[in-house]
């Protein structure tokens, strides 16, 4: 049972890195097609600032889950080089409630925010939802949901290993 929550949590923290990948992506080539449609054509393109922000936001939400899985969101290296094993095990487990308990909100006023905002349309895009936009709130919180029971199971101390 635990390998295969592991297996499908890699798998999904493979998506959600290359989502966050590929959201970095686009925003560069927008920032690179606004660059050049304001300062060398002289006709600026303004849907692309939105675009940007848009991407922005959904990279960091889709990255967050890569961060939590390696251990490296709530920092308490101090507390956790200080204790014995069995105390490290019950900080795993209080640093883990209190990120699920952080997630478990972003997941239900973000699923909120998402469902109020299909009325609102994007700034400059008027064409396209603000639930677009909201939605990178509830799905990045199930990706991080996977990331910290899988950082549970299969402890991982990235941060610790490249701290100075």
């Amino acid at each position: 049972m635990k390998e295969t929550f592991l297996r499908i949590e890699r798998f999904t923290s493979g998506v959600a890195l290359a989502g966050a990948c590929l959201m970095l992506v686009i925003a560069s080539a927008l920032a690179m097609f606004q660059i050049v449609t304001r300062f060398v054509l002289e006709q600026p393109a303004e849907w692309t600032e939105i675009l940007i922000r848009l991407s922005l936001i959904w990279m960091v939400f889709l990255g967050i889950p890569i961060a939590f899985r390696q251990g490296a969101m709530v920092s308490v290296d101090v507390l956790y080089r200080v204790i014995r094993p069995r105390g490290r095990r019950v900080l795993d487990w209080a640093v883990a409630l209190a990120s699920l308990a952080l997630i478990l909100v972003i997941l239900w006023w973000g699923w909120d925010y998402a469902v109020r905002g299909q009325v609102q349309s994007m700034a400059g895009l008027e064409s396209i939802s603000m639930f677009w936009g909201y939605l990178a709130l509830p799905v990045g919180a199930l990706f991080c949901i996977l990331g910290i029971v899988g950082n549970l199971l299969d402890p991982q101390r990235h941060e610790l290993e490249t701290a100075q």
